[in-house]
């Protein structure tokens, strides 16, 4: 049972004899729903699948049948596909962009939802905040990035596009080729993921501190005046954190977008 829980159980308040309860390590940690097997399916877990369907159906909903003269539905999915297309493919990458967009168009909005679970009533936690769910995104795109990089330039041309960027002295390479292979194959994919996971812990850690304490300052006139300036920036700090979870989505996607726009090009 997680702290701010224990807190809500016990009616415990500020004057009374019992402290703060901060969150902790056990606000990122659920019971499983239901185990099957030893898997334990756990409220990450469904909020992940679930928002992987929501997305799916949407442009499923909104693509299977175009009209020329769009409904309302497809006018917004078209918006929301020029957003990541105009918006980060074709800025990134230019006219390569195009056999890339769907992908990137799937990654921006499966980021995005599982970040703005973190505000929706009854889910109220951020699936990016558990660090595995990050990893496995930027598994994605680090896989994809170095298949490109192979099928584009060959194995030769793959490892020179990975570590020896071109027009510099050849002494500088002793010095540059293992930091180029250290940055591109390994601290790329770890940058990407730590990112995404870093703000959504941090952001979903202020609204806590700031939620429980609304609750835990009520009970007396001094506590109820704390509780009500808790309670505004609370309020604050969701709509910034609405804010931030696009910013996330988009950096995400932006960076994914640098990284294959650098692996189709040929190495020199």
């Amino acid at each position: 049972m997680s702290d701010q829980v224990l807190a809500f159980e016990t009616d415990c308040h500020l004057f009374q004899d019992c402290g703060y309860p901060a969150p902790s390590l056990w606000s990122f940690e659920f019971e499983p729903i239901f185990t099957i097997g030893g898997f334990e399916f756990t409220k990450p877990l469904l909020l992940a699948l679930l928002g992987t369907v929501i997305v799916i159906s949407f442009f499923w909903a909104a693509f299977s049948r175009p009209k020329v003269v769009p409904g309302k539905l497809q006018m917004v999915a078209e918006a929301l596909y020029e957003f990541v297309r105009r918006g980060i493919a074709r800025e990134v990458m230019g006219k390569k962009a195009e056999p890339y967009v769907p992908f990137l168009v799937s990654l921006f909005f499966l980021v995005w939802i599982f970040n703005v679970w973190a505000i929706i009533p009854f889910a109220q936690f951020p699936v990016t905040s558990i660090i595995s769910f990050p990893v496995a995104l930027a598994l994605v795109v680090w896989v994809t990035y170095m298949y490109l990089t192979f099928r584009t330039n060959g194995f030769v041309g793959g490892v020179r596009n990975l570590c020896v960027p071109g027009g510099l002295p050849k002494p500088i390479y002793v010095l540059v080729t293992p930091l180029e292979l250290l940055s591109n194959v390994f601290v790329r994919p770890f940058t990407l993921a730590v990112r995404l996971f870093g703000n959504m812990f941090a952001g979903h850690t202020l609204l806590l501190v700031f939620t429980i304490g609304a609750w835990y300052t009520l009970g007396t006139v001094v506590g109820t005046f704390y509780s009500i300036s808790s309670l505004a920036l609370t309020l604050v700090l969701t709509a910034f954190e609405l804010f931030i979870q696009a910013l996330q989505a988009y950096v995400f996607v932006v960076l994914t977008a640098t990284y294959i726009s650098g692996a189709l090009e040929e190495a020199h």
